[in-house]
């Protein structure tokens, strides 16, 4: 139960680029609150002035949240009520702020979602995906290998795949994913609500083998269909296919490389058609 004596935590969604984004009660809570915990002081107070609120804003980030936490329940319990702002978009969402919810939660406090704006959302619902059931998985992990292991995983899940991604690690990404995945159809989307918004429709092939047009700034999101939108066609005799590559003397990578292009299969499982009396091993030694 709460206690009617406290103060509240109000998580507040702000513009993710056009501050005209930005709801009439999300300016309410804004303007009342005792204070504006914000990832970035600066980014929040520019949004502030723009709808003239003078509120006190405090810095809280994912690098000080561990010192703030606690200072910020106080200030709660005793009667000042908190909004919680990320820089842009929805809070905790690949943002800081689970911390003091969870804090806020354990002591008893109300905490109240402010809706809004939202990145994923908008660009699940322009990309032309299905929208019906859809995974997000947040930042991909940081190696190769986690990468992979993560995408395994997700290999199957029949449901549009969202990610974000940073303007120069999102080519990588996208040919680690069509490595993984194969030839899907994949939308990239950057700048959503802003003058130079982007929304790229393509393929996971396509991206990878024409390239990405990369700016400095501005973080990509990737969405990718799901396993069961993908119907790869495979040749219609692979035992006559495959003696015609194994002529050629080309390394058998090279080979489901080229059938991972031919029919858009994961190169992994192109490799596996190839050569199926394989074994993991020595596909693994092949690879490398």
């Amino acid at each position: 139960m709460y206690k009617h004596d406290t103060g509240a935590l109000y998580v507040v969604s702000t513009p993710i680029g056009n501050l005209d984004d930005i709801t009439v009660r999300a300016l309410r809570i804004l303007q009342s609150v005792a204070l504006v915990a914000a990832e970035d002081t600066r980014v929040t107070r520019v949004l502030l002035d723009r709808h003239s609120i003078a509120t006190q804003v405090v810095s809280y980030h994912a690098h000080n949240a561990e010192e703030k936490t606690p200072l910020l329940i106080s200030r709660m319990k005793e009667g000042q009520s908190v909004a919680l702002v990320s820089d842009a978009g929805t809070p905790l969402v690949s943002d800081p702020g689970t911390i003091l919810v969870r804090a806020a939660i354990e002591s008893g406090l109300p905490v109240h979602p402010v809706p809004g704006p939202s990145a994923l959302l908008a660009s699940l619902v322009v990309s032309g995906l299905g929208t019906d059931h859809f995974y997000f998985g947040g930042f991909l992990p940081r190696t190769e290998r986690e990468i992979r292991t993560r995408l395994d995983a997700l290999a199957r899940l029949d449901a549009t795949l969202v990610f974000f991604e940073s303007p120069r690690r999102i080519q990588k990404t996208i040919r680690i994913m069509a490595d993984a995945w194969g030839d899907r159809p994949a939308v990239l989307c950057r700048e959503m609500t802003k003058m130079f918004e982007t929304v790229e429709r393509g393929s996971l092939f396509s991206f990878r083998d024409d390239g990405i047009r990369q700016p400095e700034k501005g973080e990509w999101t990737i969405l990718i269909a799901g396993e069961a939108s993908v119907s790869p066609s495979l040749p219609p005799d692979l035992l006559s296919f495959r003696k015609a590559l194994s002529e050629l003397e080309i390394p058998k990578t090279a080979q489901a490389r080229f059938v991972s292009r031919l029919t858009g299969l994961p190169r992994g499982k192109a490799y596996r058609l190839l050569f199926p009396n394989q074994t993991a091993e020595e596909q693994d030694c092949e690879e490398e």
